[in-house]
């Protein structure tokens, strides 16, 4: 696909997926500077003429989270300047989405500033896939497309022909809208686990409801970060008699000792998306497959080009 009116420039958060979403829809990224100047600050240039374009700028809000938000920022400053038609902010993976609201006193809805500040750069439109919590949507007062990569982890499950019963279990009762979208295309029980949060990264596992005992079961969640939950979930699955465990995650995160967790636990397999560029360490842990979202992102892409609809990629 091509387009005169239709470009794309890309940060630098998560080249390889930017690069797959450019073959995918056949449009070569846009020519570009981005350096940073000795002291630090972003040195950012768009080397081509873009007024008027159909302009989508792809960043993952990612490590460095603070860095790769204030490179999209720059970079939408300078498409606007450059009297871009619209402006769309392309984000695989939504950074500061689990600070909503205000869960405990005097502490600040960083979603929200984040939203408030990409609207403010001058952005027209937002794509982005899996938000922890879809009302942040409500942030934003111009357009957001919020895609789901379920489809995708889905299709490839079902290609895998496991024969025995499967169990999908929801890590807690915030994910069990998204488990139960996996149970009815998998044609498999549900189970919750009862999880207490007591602080940032660390959670206490109580209770599973639901039956385990013989099946295969797939833990579902949208984001891995240090592995705590997951890999305590498949401990208690397996206590609870389940003869196998795999994990279904959008965005991998992993920090900290995710990656020795992972590798240390009986997980047969973490499948997951490249919202996310993994790092070494993560390329090289055996038990993490990754799959592409680069198809759905590039037919969001040109639906919205092409003001086509968009919500048929949504289910």
């Amino acid at each position: 696909m091509k387009s005169s009116k239709m470009k794309m420039f890309a940060g630098s958060s998560n080249p390889a997926l930017a690069k797959a979403i450019s073959e995918y829809i056949d449009l070569p990224l846009g020519k570009q500077i981005l350096k940073v100047f000795s002291d630090g600050e972003i040195r950012y240039q768009i080397l081509e003429n873009v007024r008027g374009a159909d302009l989508f700028i792809f960043q993952s809000l990612s490590r460095d989270v603070n860095y790769h938000i204030m490179e999209l920022l720059i970079m939408g400053d300078a498409a606007r300047r450059a009297s871009a038609g619209r402006l769309t902010a392309l984000i695989p993976y939504f950074g500061y989405a689990r600070q909503d609201r205000k869960d405990r006193p005097r502490v600040p809805i960083s979603s929200r500033l984040v939203a408030d500040i990409i609207i403010a750069s001058g952005f027209d439109r937002v794509l982005t896939v899996d938000l922890h919590a879809p009302q942040i949507q409500g942030f934003f007062n111009i357009p957001m497309d919020n895609l789901m990569a379920a489809p995708i982890l889905i299709e490839h499950i079902k290609r895998m022909k496991i024969k025995e019963e499967m169990v999908i279990v929801s890590p807690d009762a915030g994910g069990v809208e998204r488990a139960r979208f996996f149970a009815e295309n998998l044609n498999a029980y549900l189970a919750i686990v009862d999880k207490r949060r007591y602080e940032p990264n660390k959670a206490e596992l109580r209770h599973i409801i639901g039956k385990v005992e013989n099946k295969v079961a797939l833990i579902v969640d949208d984001i891995v970060d240090t592995a705590g939950t997951l890999c305590n979930t498949v401990q208690a699955l397996l206590e609870r008699g389940a003869v196998k465990v795999y994990a279904a995650s959008v965005h991998p995160v992993l920090s900290g000792p995710a990656i020795e967790r992972i590798s240390a636990s009986g997980l047969e397999k973490l499948f997951t998306t490249d919202t996310i560029p993994l790092s070494e360490e993560a390329r090289k842990c055996g038990k993490i497959e990754v799959l592409s979202i680069a198809p759905l992102l590039g037919e969001a892409i040109r639906g919205i080009n092409e003001e086509t609809s968009v919500s048929r990629l949504f289910l």
